[in-house]
């Protein structure tokens, strides 16, 4: 005679599991007890099972926008998308400086459901046409209830129009420069619609008073403001503004920065190592081209130069993690 028995499996993913089951986006083992769902683009993260222990239903996120691109002609660098995350009382992991978690309103505990990604792309580069457009601002990333702004487009060079000032966004793009009789645009404001912790900086402001020397403010990054554009004797970039620095998180595992702001352009010199770091793009300059963000970070672009510039540096695109104890 023999008796049956069932195991009700109070280990990883079982039947009464303190820890949740989920699927979506590229999964990876983290840490040992920890797994992360990234998305690079639109997807589901489905809960098969929550646990049992409420606890462990509170998850980690990252979620970061699209970055703006920079503007034409010695414009204003592309904001950086913008940076949310939260850390759980869980997790073991070193989360940035814009942890959220103190803000109950940023918390997401997940239950059986299915929960759509959204990952913004960067804004498209401009080509170098003439009238000095300003950068194009990049798409919102949104998981849940979470929505992380785009960042805004670089001012437009001198003779730009009305479009003199940065575009606001996550982080706020870079300002023109001052044309012959122009007026000196100032950074867009980051942090817009606005959240708690701030999901980003505003633009630096452009310089110039005509003639050569017009030069573009950089964009603002998820750590720091964007630079302002300087005299032309100045460095980098022959006063183009640096683009804000991003912030560093070890939500997968290890050190990544991103979120860094665009370079913002000069009329004169050669290109410099004007990007925020952490995905930020550089500045181009005469006859040189711009540099986009870096894909995966919501790096803005960098600001193209005076004529025969190309393209400006286009935005990077976003990405969402989602992280969790599973064991």
């Amino acid at each position: 005679m023999s008796f049956g028995y069932k195991v009700l499996g109070f280990g990883s993913g079982g039947v009464g599991s303190p820890f949740l089951v989920a699927t979506g986006g590229t999964i990876a083992t983290v840490c040992t007890n920890y797994k992360t769902h990234t998305f690079t683009g639109p997807g589901t993260f489905t809960v098969c099972s929550a646990g049992t222990c409420a606890a462990n239903n509170l998850v980690s996120y990252m979620v970061v926008a699209g970055g703006g691109s920079g503007a034409e002609g010695c414009g204003g660098g592309g904001g950086a998308g913008g940076f949310r995350e939260v850390k759980s009382p869980v997790d073991s992991y070193t989360a940035s400086p814009l942890d959220g978690y103190a803000t109950e309103g940023n918390r997401i505990t997940v239950t059986g459901a299915g929960y759509p990604i959204t990952v913004g792309g960067g804004g498209a580069g401009i080509p170098f046409s003439g009238p000095y457009q300003p950068g194009t601002t990049g798409s919102d990333s949104v998981f849940s209830t979470i929505t992380s702004a785009g960042g805004g487009g670089g001012g437009g060079g001198p003779n730009a129009g009305p479009t003199v000032a940065g575009l606001a966004g996550g982080s706020g793009g870079g300002g023109q420069p001052g044309g012959p009789g122009g007026p000196v645009g100032a950074g867009g404001a980051g942090n817009t619609p606005p959240v708690s912790p701030s999901q980003g900086q505003s633009g630096g402001p452009g310089w110039g008073v005509g003639g050569p020397g017009n030069n573009g403010g950089g964009g603002g990054g998820a750590g720091a403001t964007g630079g302002a554009g300087t005299a032309p004797t100045s460095q980098p970039a022959m006063g183009g503004g640096i683009g804000g620095d991003g912030v560093i998180t070890s939500i997968t595992a290890s050190p990544v920065q991103r979120a860094g702001g665009g370079g913002g352009a000069s009329s004169c010199g050669t290109s410099g190592c004007n990007e925020g770091a952490g995905g930020g793009g550089k500045a181009g300059y005469p006859g040189g081209a711009a540099c986009a963000g870096t894909v995966n970070t919501g790096g803005g672009g960098g600001a193209g130069g005076a004529a025969p510039a190309t393209t400006t540096g286009a935005g990077g695109s976003g990405i969402v993690v989602i992280r969790y104890k599973f064991q």
